[in-house]
């Protein structure tokens, strides 16, 4: 079997397998929906755009195809995975050979990784692990639903803006594990959400990205702030210009202390995920050679033999 690029040919069979999907990246999910088709079709019609799709030809002695697509933004080093269809294939040994083909794509254009989210009690959750992938994090995902509340108070939450980058990175670097910043590293582009400023310090920060079909709201919350939790369950209810999207709350593992709060809010639990990595290149410090004069070739420096110094000592000595 081989792997390829999505072409025009491959439309139908995606048309007849979109139902039958495993989506693999979360918050595109859940704020544009699934857009495989649409995708797919830019894919091939723009290749600039980012949208890497493939396809490999059948499947064991069926006629039937494995199609998987990542999305790469241009100088990112991050790529991810975005689905994989049928999702009745993703058990299939084949489905390595593709996974092991958008890799290949990936690297050569520049993507250092490849990210998924997997339900860890998924049939492709082992097969992402038989591809090399490896959990680095875990999440689960909160559903909060209902218009957003008349009485819209955010007490001393807002928008952050590119004099927060450096006080959301610190709190960057206290909240996430060292493993998972080795993997997402901080973004030093303009903030994307809103901060808590009580007296001049960052203690939250709520990731925010906006599609038609919801909110997608990632929060790094102090752990010495518990005092935030009514204030962020509020922020939650009320996002800005939210309407009637529903609000989906993706907690990280070394964030779980927020689930209680958020659970009693009436938010609603979705599966645990794993969040897994496939290592695409090892960084490595490059060694600077050092030029050293080579010996051989230098001149020897004229010096007076020591015997004839002291010969020449002893001649005027005597005189």
């Amino acid at each position: 079997m081989t792997a390829h690029l999505f072409t025009w040919r491959d439309m139908p069979t995606l048309q007849n397998q979109r139902e039958r999907s495993v989506f693999l990246d979360s918050a595109l999910v859940l704020t544009r929906g699934p857009m495989l088709l649409p995708g797919a079709l830019l894919s091939y019609i723009v290749p600039s755009a980012g949208i890497i799709t493939c396809v490999l030809d059948g499947i064991d002695s069926r006629p039937a195809s494995i199609i998987g697509q990542f999305i790469h933004p241009s100088a990112s080093a991050t790529a991810h995975l975005t689905f994989l269809t049928p999702d009745a294939a993703v058990a299939a040994p084949l489905v390595l050979e593709l996974l092991d083909y958008m890799a290949i794509l990936a690297g050569q254009r520049g993507a250092l990784r490849l990210l998924a989210d997997v339900d860890e009690l998924s049939e492709a959750f082992e097969s992402m692990r038989r591809s090399g992938y490896a959990i680095f994090s875990r999440q689960r995902i909160w559903k909060v639903e209902g218009r957003q509340q008349e009485k819209n108070e955010i007490d001393n939450w807002r928008s952050a803006n590119h004099r927060d980058a450096g006080a959301i990175r610190a709190l960057y670097n206290n909240v996430v594990p060292g493993l998972v910043q080795q993997v997402e590293p901080f973004d030093a582009q303009r903030p994307r959400g809103l901060v808590h400023d009580g007296g001049g310090e960052v203690h939250a920060y709520v990731e925010l990205r906006y599609g038609r079909r919801g909110i997608w709201a990632q929060p790094f919350v102090h752990p010495d702030a518990e005092g935030l939790l009514e204030s962020f369950i509020n922020l939650i209810h009320n996002i800005p210009s939210r309407y009637s999207r529903p609000v989906f709350i993706c907690v990280r593992s070394y964030q779980s202390w927020l689930e209680p709060a958020i659970q009693d809010s009436g938010a609603e639990a979705g599966p645990r995920q794993a969040v897994m990595v496939k290592h695409l290149a090892s960084q490595q410090k490059a060694l600077r050679p050092l030029a050293l004069p080579s010996l051989e070739s230098s001149q020897p420096e004229i010096s007076a033999p020591i015997a004839q110094v002291e010969l020449n000592q002893t001649d005027h000595g005597t005189a």
